[in-house]
């Protein structure tokens, strides 16, 4: 069972940007299909961007294309999500999670979520 633990969430004005990482343990991540999600306070988790094993492939929610991009480094058994302009919409917890079949990863599917990562734009 592959371990994720999310990081690089900081404090960030309205325009600047954060790269995220998403980290395995106990397994290689090659095989896996790795999805991003985010949860603001009040609001569902929602999936954000997707990226599979076998091609690279991604996708990205609408509203997010142009300003994030995921990528993997297997080398380094990590998922990355880059996050430029960012804006007051952004700010959540963001969480990975991994799946053995292509995107997206279903969140109703995933049996143990990390802490994810903390987020904060401010002005």
């Amino acid at each position: 069972q592959v371990q994720l633990v999310e990081s690089g969430g900081e404090l960030v004005q309205p325009g600047g940007s954060l790269r995220l990482s998403c980290t395995a343990s106990g397994s290689t991540l090659d095989y896996y299909t790795v999805g991003w999600f985010r949860q603001a306070p009040g609001k569902e988790r929602e999936g954000i961007s997707c990226i599979t094993s076998s091609d690279g492939g991604t996708i990205y929610v609408e509203s997010l294309k142009g300003r994030f991009t995921i990528s993997r480094d297997n080398a380094k058994n990590t998922v990355y999500l880059q996050m430029n302009n960012l804006k007051p919409a952004d700010p959540a917890v963001y969480y990975c999670a991994a799946d053995y079949e292509p995107c997206p990863v279903p969140p109703q599917g995933v049996r143990d979520w990390g802490q994810g990562t903390q987020v904060t734009v401010y002005s």
